[in-house]
């Protein structure tokens, strides 16, 4: 039943956002990992931001990884936990550097993706969300990332019942038809930021209002009287 719902609702949602890709460009994995990273309690304008500082001021990640910590937490500052994500993003360059003599992720092509989750939970600041927002948009795998948006979107349209996003990745990785994974993520982002919102849904406008099983639609779709805003920048399409 999800299923049938869940390609209903894509369809729905690619009028609503059209011109959405299927499949993403290639990016390198090492910068989607760490842009990811980065993207972390903050929101995907700031990171990147974060990201092109890093680029501009420090340059590659091999002067990342000599670079004085302090340069480092300067430079990605803006996008908050500067502490927190400069330490990880300098452990994983070190790992990678110790494990495989250079700073690369090409090497996980060949890899399966349950070994590339296997060996990158390993890091500190590495999450499945990170782990996964890598497989889907550099390594082109069939992977259906799950962000707070996503989350949310999900469980309010009832196609989840999950507490948390890493409970909700683990039902939907079976849901989501093969081939409109990564497409499915990148629409159900954008519609729960432009209407799906956490605190204030503008279900006055929503064109998924019928298939939507959240408890409290009907008051908020009474309250709606703000026009959506589009908030559709999302970093892992710009690295």
């Amino acid at each position: 039943m999800n299923n049938r719902k869940i390609e209903e609702i894509i369809c729905i949602l690619q009028k609503e956002f059209p011109g959405q890709k299927s499949a993403p460009g290639k990016a390198d994995p090492l910068d989607i990992l760490i842009a990811t990273m980065l993207s972390q309690n903050t929101t995907d304008k700031t990171s990147y931001i974060a990201f092109c500082n890093i680029k501009s001021e420090i340059g590659s990640w091999e002067e990342v990884l000599k670079a004085p910590p302090a340069k480092l937490k300067k430079a990605i500052r803006v996008c908050g936990l500067a502490n927190q994500k400069s330490a990880a993003i300098k452990g994983l360059l070190k790992g990678l550097e110790q494990k495989h003599g250079k700073l690369s992720l090409n090497y996980m092509n060949k890899m399966t993706s349950d070994e590339i989750f296997d060996e990158l939970l390993e890091y500190n600041g590495i999450g499945v969300k990170t782990i996964s927002c890598m497989l889907a948009f550099s390594l082109g795998r069939d992977v259906f990332p799950v962000d707070t948006h996503v989350h949310r979107v999900c469980n309010r349209l009832g196609i989840a019942q999950a507490s948390t996003p890493l409970k909700t990745f683990e039902q939907m990785k079976h849901l989501v038809p093969e081939g409109s994974k990564f497409m499915f993520h990148t629409l159900l982002i954008k519609f729960g930021r432009k209407i799906c919102r956490s605190a204030a849904p503008l279900c006055g406008k929503c064109p998924l209002y019928d298939h939507c099983e959240f408890p409290e639609k009907e008051f908020f779709a009474e309250k709606t009287s703000a026009e959506p805003k589009e908030n559709n920048f999302i970093i892992l399409e710009h690295v």
